[in-house]
């Protein structure tokens, strides 16, 4: 696959050379004209082409259409991954948080463009490493119904949805349902561990499942009102989720040829409300506020045999507000920022049986930025400053503190389609709630998990310099990109009395890496044939309190496009995330699918999705764990996902559909239950 990446770009890079000059001019940015990417400050604005926007069923066919660097698009699953460890991914309709339902009624006809951030400011607060804004117009009359129905031939796993909008004047009715349900039963799981004991003696073991299942039965629901104008959006939104059937994982392992049971089930529901309001004023000034508040439940129960019987319930509820605040200014040359966001969440998890806890946490957060973005003449120049306050209460362990996030950016165009940019910032990472928890939950006979709730954030210095180049068929960069996290959250083996307990510790970890990357698509026939590829060498140093660890990878993939009247064909490869922290070694599993389209008329599409062609039994994911004490390497695939076929039906009736640009949408829900599980 390695070679394959190679060739690819080498071709690209040769094609481009080879292309005609063609006529250009200057906007403010560099912009070439008939080009369908254009180069931001921040990142980059891709119009898709009219045979992308036909021939996708909603916004995650079209995302996987754009093969965005580093970004993982899965039509069969409605799913989209970061393949990088620098932060997550968040999708957006007119930039707000988009939920998987409103990617599946996504409006394909209202589409204007997508706005690919990959160079955050600090307006969209922490963590976040990628950003998919698709601006659309707003409808104003007429109405569309449809369904989507999405079945794996090869398996047991699927998704129907139902969705309707109804546009009258001002306001507009949404409904959406879906419901999920997977039941694979293919998985193996291997694992060889080596324990060093205090005699000095190694504990060998090799643990190997004989049948493992996971199943379940879920249903979504979404309602949203909308009342808008020219200058002003308000909208609700309900939405719910729940367990129609646990979420059950069952596997008789065996462990050195002795059998035992691993087994767990858990179901949850959570309901959510999101009140958004937007309001433009005279001379280019604007205010948006969000509220959100969200409430999850969930219960659970888990056992495991191994060595001796261990088992305990869960019972959690946590509940949380979330809101926030936006003032903008478009001034020139300048646009002006600021706002505030707040959240306060609180968790009640009790456990019982072989484990006996109850964990009360309470957190805030305040978080505060000004940014302001704009040009000095070609120079384009974005510069901002967050403020963030955390406070964190679990028994008598009380955590308050400040931290600064400065971050800027300036981008200069060396020819009309040649551009440099280069950023920098400093920023905080937070462990997830579930890991400061002072719970301690056993994961095999030799070792247990246990939370330390006297983590706290560590600091994250970045650099950035990126080379881009752009013309009408044809788009390139290179950067490279050098992180350090002093005092990063890392994860530690603890020896006593013969048993081991894995945590996280700051102390005096370091955790660096550097890469260097390209990313490159080709329009080989203007709106007929698309390639693209993208690969890097990414180098990462780890240093412990007793240990340096470093390793160098090669990340990467590659796709092709075709579209051929009302069908559209496409492949799609990648090696997956290959990546070392700490003393863990993690291997993403790759991915390499093959898609098919055919658009019947306007209302019916038939899409079919081979996934993991060719192979019986991919790997899903690999694990090596490299420690002074604990020695591991496990491995798993899945007999599902190997040469996995999935058809989706997609029918859309609208009648009557007229549109109006319109700034805003909406979405926010928290996820974060504060359970630590095994």
């Amino acid at each position: 696959m390695k070679r394959l990446f190679f060739c690819l770009l080498a071709v690209c890079a040769l094609s481009s050379a080879a292309q005609d000059i063609e006529k250009t001019v200057t906007l403010d940015e560099v912009t070439v004209k008939g080009a369908r990417t254009i180069q931001k400050v921040d990142g980059q604005w891709i119009y898709p082409t009219k045979q992308q926007i036909e021939n996708s069923a909603n916004g995650y066919s079209l995302l996987a259409k754009l093969t965005l660097p580093h970004i993982r698009v899965d039509e069969a699953t409605n799913s989209i991954t970061a393949l990088t460890n620098l932060g997550t991914v968040q999708v957006r309709i007119n930039d707000i948080i988009a939920s998987r339902e409103d990617l599946q009624t996504l409006d394909m006809q209202g589409i204007d463009h997508i706005e690919f951030i990959d160079n955050p400011g600090v307006r969209y607060g922490e963590g976040i490493a990628y950003i998919i804004n698709i601006k659309v117009k707003k409808p104003v009359s007429g109405y569309v119904v449809g369904t989507q129905l999405t079945n794996t031939l090869t398996a047991v796993n699927g998704n129907e949805s139902l969705f309707g909008k109804i546009n009258h004047g001002r306001s507009e009715f949404a409904l959406s349902y879906d419901l999920d349900y997977h039941n694979f039963k293919g998985a193996d799981y291997d694992e060889q561990a080596a324990y060093e004991l205090e005699s000095g003696d190694i504990a060998s073991i090799h643990r190997y499942s004989l049948n493992k299942q996971s199943k379940n039965i879920s249903h979504n629901a979404q309602l949203t009102y909308s009342l808008s104008d020219s200058n002003y959006v308000f909208q609700a939104k309900l939405s719910g989720s729940s367990d129609i059937q646990p979420q059950r994982r069952n596997a008789k392992m065996m462990i050195n040829n002795e059998p035992y049971d691993d087994l767990s089930s858990s179901r949850s529901s959570s309901p959510s409300l999101d009140l958004y309001y937007h309001q433009d004023f005279r001379r280019h000034q604007s205010l948006t506020a969000n509220v959100v508040g969200t409430y999850i439940k969930t219960t659970g129960d888990t056992e495991n045999n191994e060595g001796t019987d261990y088992r305990y319930d869960t019972d959690g509820r946590t509940y949380s507000l979330w809101s926030e605040a936006i003032y903008e200014n478009q001034l020139k040359p300048f646009t002006i920022s600021a706002g505030a966001q707040y959240g306060q969440r609180y968790s009640h998890n009790t456990y019982q049986g072989d484990v006996d806890a109850t964990n009360d946490m309470h957190t805030s957060s305040l978080y505060l930025f000004s940014q302001l973005k704009g040009h000095l003449g070609k120079l384009a120049l974005m510069g901002g400053l967050g403020a963030s306050r955390r406070y964190y209460r679990q028994g008598d362990a009380t955590q308050d503190y400040w931290f600064f996030r400065p971050k800027f950016t300036v981008s200069y165009p060396l020819t009309n389609r040649l551009k440099v940019k280069y950023d920098f910032e400093i920023s905080q990472h937070s462990s997830q709630i579930a890991l400061v928890s002072n719970v301690s939950i056993k994961q095999n006979v030799m070792e247990t998990i246990l939370g330390n709730p006297d983590i706290h954030p560590n600091r994250v210095v970045s650099h950035q310099l990126k080379l881009s180049y752009s013309t009408p068929r044809f788009t390139s960069a290179l950067q490279g990109y050098y992180r350090l996290n002093p005092h990063c959250n890392m994860e530690k083996y603890i020896r006593q009395d013969g048993h081991f307990y894995k945590t996280q510790t700051n102390a005096d970890n370091e955790c660096n890496f550097f890469y260097i990357d390209t990313y490159n698509q080709w329009d080989i026939i203007p709106e007929k044939l698309t390639a693209t590829v993208y690969g890097g060498i990414y180098r990462f140093f780890n240093f412990g309190e007793d240990y340096t660890h470093t390793y160098t990878a090669f990340n990467g993939g590659c796709s092709l496009q075709a579209y051929l009247g009302r069908w559209t064909l496409g492949a799609y490869a990648d090696n997956g995330w290959n990546f070392m922290e700490g003393e863990h070694h993690g291997h993403q599993a790759p991915a390499w699918y093959i898609t098919c389209n055919y658009r019947m008329n306007e209302a019916i599409s038939i899409s079919l999705y081979a996934q993991h062609p060719f192979s019986q039994h991919p790997l899903t994911n690999k694990t090596e764990v490299v420690s002074r004490y604990v020695q591991k390497e496990i491995s798993q695939h899945s007999r599902d996902y190997g040469n996995m076929l999935t058809l989706k039906l997609s029918y859309h009736l609208d009648r009557g559909r007229k549109y109006r640009d319109i700034r805003r949408s909406m979405n926010h829900s928290d996820k974060e239950t504060g359970i630590l599980s095994k």
